[in-house]
């Protein structure tokens, strides 16, 4: 879903910024001295909402009275891509810039500025699908510039959520790893073991999951563990590393094969590009997992049908 204020009058502008924010992220109240210039591109999942968001110059204040008027119950999670940034609320004012990530609660007041505009990604998750996660009693300020100091998860974060909410060719996110990773950030050290290890375990998947040799030995060996450790953690959740992989995989190619443009490549091509040494067997898995055949997505029959299937799989 996408929206922009460019076409809309100048006067109102604000207004429908705020109503479409409050659908599609969290009410918020705005301020812009002059016509709000913005788009926001938006992400459904289950229990979390991706969105990249582009704006000129403006303040949001989420006062007790938008809370009361508009409750989340969620963790926010705001990823800095452009601009600088503050973030004030009653634990204090923080200064944000590219790279810079900040987590909070979206039902404790706080004030957003953007002095020159900016560019983000920005997770809602709800609490209720963290429940690992404490109430947080201030923001939690973190970097994804680079991969030192623990940064890999919310750089890890950053490239899912980007990748969702590209405007072309957009790649499916994984929600048990979103919300493994704001688990993990959220809490810090707190954050359990298991879910730390999933995370890092996940996250090097989506990175590398159109390698066709990915496989537990070499998952497990990247994030310090053993494989034995990490296929517990996997079955803990009713899977192991090869079903996950190749449920990813298919999710990826349905969303390929899904585009609808003229330029889409064959089921061949989609096949070898999401890993797969073997049509055959990609063609078998799909129409396994989807109920239909790949060739059908790509031409664009029973899209309708497979809406529900699709979403019941991520």
């Amino acid at each position: 879903m996408a929206f922009s204020t460019a076409g809309l009058p100048a006067a109102r502008r604000v207004e429908l910024w705020e109503t479409h924010n409050a659908t599609a992220l969290v009410g918020l109240d705005v301020h812009a001295g002059r016509p709000l210039v913005a788009t926001e591109l938006n992400v459904r999942l289950q229990h979390a909402d991706l969105a990249r968001v582009a704006a000129s110059a403006h303040m949001v204040r989420r006062t007790r009275n938008v809370i009361e008027g508009s409750p989340a119950d969620a963790i926010a999670v705001y990823l800095t891509l452009r601009g600088d940034a503050w973030f004030e609320s009653a634990e204090g004012t923080h200064s944000l810039g590219p790279g810079d990530i900040l987590i909070c609660e979206t039902d404790r007041p706080f004030v957003r500025g953007f002095s020159y505009g900016l560019e983000e990604l920005v997770v809602k998750a709800e609490h209720s699908a963290l429940p690992e996660v404490s109430p947080l009693d201030g923001p939690v300020v973190a970097s994804f510039r680079d991969s030192g100091g623990g940064r890999q998860y919310a750089r890890a974060l950053a490239a899912i959520t980007g990748g969702a909410t590209r405007a072309r060719r957009p790649r499916p996110a994984d929600e048990g790893t979103v919300l493994d990773l704001i688990t993990v950030l959220a809490s810090g050290r707190a954050a359990p073991s298991m879910t730390a290890h999933r995370a890092a375990a996940r996250s090097y998947i989506e990175e590398r999951l159109t390698n066709p040799d990915l496989g537990a030995e070499e998952v497990a060996t990247a994030i310090g563990i053993s494989a034995r450790q990490l296929s517990r953690i996997f079955a803990a959740d009713g899977t192991s590393i090869p079903r996950h992989i190749l449920s990813r995989r298919l999710q990826l190619a349905y969303a390929m094969l899904s585009t609808g443009q003229p330029t889409t490549p064959t089921v061949a091509d989609i096949a070898a590009g999401c890993g797969f040494t073997s049509v055959t067997y990609f063609s078998h898995a799909f129409r396994q997992h989807f109920g239909h055949r790949a060739s059908d997505i790509r031409g664009g029959v029973a899209r309708e049908s497979l809406h529900h299937a699709r979403r019941s799989c991520t």
